[in-house]
């Protein structure tokens, strides 16, 4: 006999506290943002950081497809109702809540879904109010400046704008007003644009979409910055490893693609070489990119795999999987970090080793090649290095590494000389 059901509806105040911290930096947060205008179809996102002492906000604004006034109000809601199709960047129903009172006490939302109609849809998520209140309460009135913004960029067409105001996780509390809060604010549009050319790459690259998008911060383009140098000539594009995967009753396919980028020497230019060292630089951007629907999660490190090391920091790879295998990676709600399971794990383990050895014999080759470019027979030796260097890459890209590597240990213990000369 089923007893009485008694509904214990959680404290708004202390649970909206709560989830600020939930594990978003500043970074993350604007790009969960950006993951909902392009699940609403935008091509163009605007990204303004201002400064204005106690008064600045941030404003995302996107030519998505807006929502209507319910539709607002469902997207409002902590864990949404919504279902969400294969492949939508959107996860839990809670990014746009908490990836924005992580950083602010105030939450505005405004929407134009109509062509023909300038109606605007406003919603407001206040901490303060709801602290007060201890109810999952909204508001339906902007200030002006966020209503003012709001529209003029939406007197066009449809879409959506996001602003954060009051800014107490991002702006010192004391002194709001002072030149290191502006500092603040320039230096997190500055990394706000690099991580976002980093995490939607695909997306900012893909020349063959007829409406690619475009981010802006601050009135400047986001550039893509693609980890695996594709534009540079040297870079060994190896075979790719598919691992089939399936844990409870979940099943699906993770793709491997592995890279090796050139040494310092093989790169066009050294400003080259330094861009692409990443954010983090060489040795901690090794490792793995992991992709989730085309969209970066996790940057550099090889997930408990093995080690970061000197001499494999020119090795990275693509683990890239679909939104099906959420579950079985445990994508995080900040979407910032997956956790790899020991069935992919186990798969994962031989063509990260041999990524890694062709990683170190390039970097020895490289060192080698280095030492020997001062020596009396620098002409001779150079051409030998780059014939060494030639059929290291065509190994690695046939696939055919294995055998080489048989040659190279042969002709180390017979002519170490000649090993020695082409790099090996």
């Amino acid at each position: 006999m089923a007893g009485r059901r008694i509904e214990l509806t959680p404290s708004a105040g202390r649970l909206t506290n709560s989830l600020r911290d939930i594990g978003y930096e500043f970074v993350t947060a604007v790009a969960d943002l950006v993951d909902n205008s392009v699940s609403a179809g935008a091509s163009t996102v605007d990204i303004l950081i201002e400064f204005r002492g106690s008064t600045s906000l941030v404003l995302i604004a996107d030519d998505g497809e807006g929502m209507t006034q319910a539709g607002l109000d469902e997207a409002m809601r902590f864990g949404t109702r919504r279902s969400y199709t294969l492949n939508e960047l959107g996860r839990y129903g809670l990014g746009l809540k908490t990836a924005s009172i992580s950083q602010c006490r105030r939450l505005t939302v405004i929407s134009r879904r109509a062509l023909s109609r300038r109606r605007l849809s406003t919603r407001v998520l206040d901490i303060d109010h709801v602290e007060e209140s201890d109810s999952w309460e909204v508001l339906d009135t902007a200030t002006p400046t966020v209503r003012d913004f709001a529209a003029a960029t939406l007197a066009d067409g449809p879409g959506t704008v996001v602003a954060w105001e009051h800014l107490d996780r991002v702006l010192p509390e004391r002194n709001p007003e002072g030149g290191w809060a502006r500092r603040r604010l320039d230096t997190l549009a500055d990394r706000t644009s690099e991580y976002l050319g980093m995490v939607f790459h695909r997306f900012l690259a893909d020349t063959a979409a007829e409406d690619r998008l475009v981010i802006t911060v601050n009135g400047d383009k986001v550039g893509p910055w693609d980890p695996f140098a594709p534009t540079e000539a040297g870079t060994i594009v190896l075979p790719p490893t598919v691992l089939e995967v399936e844990l409870e009753g979940t099943a699906g396919f993770v793709s491997f693609n592995p890279f090796l980028l050139p040494p310092r020497n093989r790169f066009s230019s050294q400003d080259a070489f330094e861009y692409y060292s990443g954010p983090q630089k060489w040795n901690r951007q090794q490792g793995l990119y992991i992709y989730r629907a085309g969209r970066l999660i996790q940057g550099g490190g090889w997930s408990g795999i093995r080690a970061i090391d000197e001499h494999t920091k020119l090795a990275r790879a693509s683990l890239q999987f679909d939104t099906d295998l959420d579950d079985l990676l445990q994508t995080n709600v900040a979407k910032m970090r997956v956790n790899i399971p020991p069935a992919i794990r186990s798969q994962l383990e031989r063509p990260v080793k041999e990524l890694c050895q062709a990683a170190e014999e390039v970097y020895r080759q490289a060192s080698v090649l280095k030492a020997r470019s001062s020596a009396p027979d620098r002409p001779a030796s150079q051409q030998l290095g780059t014939a060494g260097a030639s059929l290291l890459a065509a190994a690695m890209t046939s696939g055919d590494y294995p055998a080489l590597e048989r040659i190279m240990a042969e002709l180390r213990s017979t002519d170490e000389a000649l090993a020695a000369a082409l790099g090996w």
